[in-house]
């Protein structure tokens, strides 16, 4: 595959990402400065969604995205960790061609949601 293909994929992913966190807060997203929501441009270091003020403050969770063929999960969760400021959580998407992105996320995270959800602790 090309590197603009493979690059071209995962900025397709971003904006995947940026849509459904964009319909879960009804905050509209986009490459403007002004947008709250934002895909992080190729190259620059840090998450892949780039989240501002009550969008970082309503969703939880520093996106790290990856379209690949081959999962490397434990160095795609490294880099989602390295890029998650120290209060936040990291959240990874993965997709694989002709399959849905799929969510990976830290274990206990995962259970305290499920808690608060629950039992609105």
């Amino acid at each position: 595959m090309k590197t603009s293909s493979a690059k071209a994929k995962g900025r397709n992913l971003q904006k995947w990402a940026c849509e459904q966190i964009s319909k879960l807060l009804f905050i509209p997203w986009g490459y403007e400065d002004e947008k709250l929501i934002q895909p992080r441009l190729m190259g620059q270091s840090g998450t892949d969604v780039v989240l501002r003020m009550e969008a970082k403050d309503q969703f939880l969770f520093d996106v790290e995205c990856k379209a690949t063929e081959k999962i490397n999960l434990y160095k795609d969760i490294e880099q989602a960790k390295t890029n998650t400021s120290p209060t936040r959580n990291w959240l990874l998407i993965h997709k694989k061609n002709r399959n849905v992105p799929i969510v990976i996320l830290d274990a206990n995270v995962f259970f305290n949601i499920m808690e608060e959800l629950i039992h609105g602790k």
